[in-house]
């Protein structure tokens, strides 16, 4: 039966499998949707690149719009920023730089002087912001690993809300920008009001099939449709942040899940070294018993004739032996008889090789001077081979004197 430590490590290599078994099919599932959202950003950027050029052009075709969109604050006193964040963990340290980018703008703005207020894009920012004491304008969540243009219009029209009625005076966006599944970058970036460099340079002109510019005539004015698009284009941008941060999160993941799944690989060949060594342990710690109790108990298998001589006392000594004192030293420590001959005291049923040993070290060679034994002598043999009691209640006293009467003829 094992040990309880053994027990202990099978538990823990058996929990450490089942965890790994979660992180693997967790990766394999990021690793799958890294793709499709690395497909839906760059689905997105052509849409993205047209709605700017057209803004440009309106703004070269004289649409100098009156917007407030465009129109910036001279004294910026709070600024809002949008920070974009997963519903979910497990990501590495995706959300985390998020985060931290935001908090360090803000604590820059109030160094400043400036106020601010967050708007948190996913219930991890939600989270962090609200625990931490931070004012928060407004959340979104339920939608960070698969974004929709509809979740990007409702973001942008509250921000937008809340700049035209003077409530922040710029709006930033605190994102991660996907560039590959290997690399993927925090990022700052102005949202509202725009940039009029960003808007401006276009030509307000087309190119026909012979490669001759022609003008575009807008209906109905160029300043009315620009004021209609620059809305777009604020979603746009919102949803281009939106998707690669979901795209973000995927790496990040499927990274975070591929290093726990590793980490759970070296555990376990780390706890199942641990348990083989236990385990060897305590199988030699069972082989070593065995031996010793055989060894203690090898005279067990011997066949005693017993020859009785009279019946014994209740502890067991009749004192029917006349005591003859012997000469050598360890002889007369036990006051036992002195032999003539050498006897076989391995015949007694409990006295293996090993106590035999010890007993002839001892001195004691005969049945004699084993059935001369007192009390005191019993219990001191007995506490000198590790076995206390053990000649009372193999009764090698009585053993001893019957295998010596047949030597004597009685």
């Amino acid at each position: 039966m094992a040990g309880g430590q053994e027990r202990i490590l099978r538990g823990r290599i058996r929990s450490v499998q089942a965890t790994k078994k979660i992180t693997r099919a967790m990766e394999l599932i990021a690793a799958s949707r890294i793709v499709k959202a690395q497909q839906r950003v760059a689905a997105a950027v052509p849409y993205s690149e047209q709605i700017t050029e057209v803004v440009k052009d309106l703004a070269a075709a004289g649409g100098a719009s009156q917007s407030p969109l465009l129109s910036g604050r001279d004294t910026i006193a709070k600024v809002a920023y949008i920070a974009i964040t997963a519903d979910r963990g497990l990501c590495g340290g995706y959300n985390a730089g998020v985060q931290r980018a935001t908090e360090g703008e803000i604590k820059a703005g109030v160094l400043r002087g400036t106020d601010y207020t967050v708007v948190a894009i996913g219930r991890k920012a939600e989270g962090y912001f609200r625990f931490r004491g931070y004012d928060i304008a407004a959340t979104f969540g339920g939608f960070s690993d698969n974004p929709t243009y509809a979740h990007a219009k409702e973001i942008g029209q509250h921000v937008m809300e809340m700049y035209v009625n003077g409530e922040v005076d710029r709006v930033e966006l605190v994102y991660t920008r996907f560039t590959s599944a290997g690399s993927q970058e925090v990022v700052q970036r102005p949202l509202v009001p725009l940039d009029r460099q960003t808007i401006a340079g276009g030509d307000g002109k087309g190119v026909d099939a012979f490669g001759i510019a022609a003008d575009f005539e807008f209906e109905p004015d160029p300043a009315t449709i620009l004021d209609t698009l620059l809305p777009r284009y604020i979603e746009a941008r919102i949803y281009a942040a939106l998707l690669n941060a979901a795209a973000s999160e995927h790496a990040f993941r499927q990274r975070a899940m591929k290093s726990a799944t590793d980490n759970a690989e070296e555990l376990i060949k780390n706890l199942s070294r641990i348990m083989n060594r236990a385990r060897q342990d305590s199988i030699t710690t069972e082989i070593m018993e065995i031996v010793s109790g055989a060894e203690a108990l090898g005279g067990d298998s011997k066949q005693v004739h017993r020859v009785a001589l009279g019946p014994l006392t209740n502890d067991g000594f009749d004192g029917s032996l006349e005591v003859v004192r012997a000469s050598t030293p360890a002889a007369t420590a036990v006051g036992v008889l002195e032999p003539d001959d050498i006897d076989d005291i391995d015949d007694i049923v409990g006295i293996g090789p090993v106590i035999g040993a010890h007993l002839r070290e001892q001195g004691i060679t005969t049945f004699a001077q084993i059935a001369a034994w007192t009390r005191a002598d019993a219990t001191r043999i007995g506490d000198e081979i590790g076995f206390p009691g053990r000649v009372e209640r193999e009764q090698w006293i009585q053993q001893a004197r019957d295998l010596q009467a047949p030597e004597h003829g009685s």
